[in-house]
C-alpha cells in the first residue's frame, strides 16, 4: 500500500488536491485538481508505474464548470458509498448511461470543458495520497505537486 500523508503536511509540502477524478489507471489520469491554487483540468496519457512523477496537460477550469463537475462528482460518490455498502451493483453506476438523468446531462454539458484547451501547459505531477477515503465529496485521496515539464514529454491526444 502507498504511504499516506496528513493533509497539513501535504499542503505544507506544496501539494494540491484532486477534486474530481474522471479516469484512473495506476493513478489519476484525468480530472480536476488544484494547480497554482486554482482548479484546472488535467489529462495524462504518458505514465510509467515505476516513476513517481508523470507528465500531464493542464488547463484552467472555470468556476461554473467546477460547480458542475462537483455536482456530478457528488452523484458518483453517493453511488460509490452505496456500492461499497452492498446496496448497489455495478450496473447501477451512474456513468453507465441511462441510470441517472442528471449525471448524463452533466456529462453532456461538461464534455466541451473537458477537451484539452489550445493553451494547455505540460506539467510534471508528483503524486501523494492522504489518509482519508479514496472517494469523498471534497475530492479524492490524491494530491499533486506540480512543476514545469517539457512540452515534448507527452504527445497531444490524437497525434500519436
Amino acid at each position: 500500500m502507498a504511504r499516506t500523508w496528513d493533509e497539513a503536511r501535504l499542503i505544507a509540502d506544496g501539494f494540491e488536491r484532486v477534486y474530481v477524478e474522471h479516469e484512473w489507471y495506476s493513478g489519476p489520469r484525468a480530472g480536476v485538481a488544484g494547480v497554482d491554487g486554482e482548479p484546472h483540468y488535467f489529462r495524462g496519457d504518458d505514465f510509467d508505474e515505476g516513476d513517481e512523477v508523470d507528465a500531464y496537460w493542464v488547463w484552467p477550469a472555470s468556476g461554473a464548470a467546477v460547480a458542475l463537475e462537483r455536482e456530478q462528482w457528488a452523484i458518483f460518490v453517493g453511488w460509490n458509498a452505496r456500492y461499497e455498502a452492498g446496496a448497489a451493483d455495478r450496473d447501477s453506476h451512474p456513468g453507465s448511461g441511462g441510470v441517472d438523468g442528471r449525471y448524463d446531462d452533466l456529462g453532456r454539458i461538461l464534455a466541451p470543458y473537458r477537451q484539452m484547451a489550445s493553451d494547455a501547459r505540460c506539467l510534471l505531477g508528483e503524486l501523494r495520497f492522504d489518509d482519508g477515503a479514496w472517494y469523498r465529496p471534497d475530492g479524492t485521496d490524491c494530491w499533486f505537486r506540480w512543476r514545469p515539464g517539457p512540452v515534448h514529454a507527452v504527445d497531444l491526444p490524437g497525434e500519436r
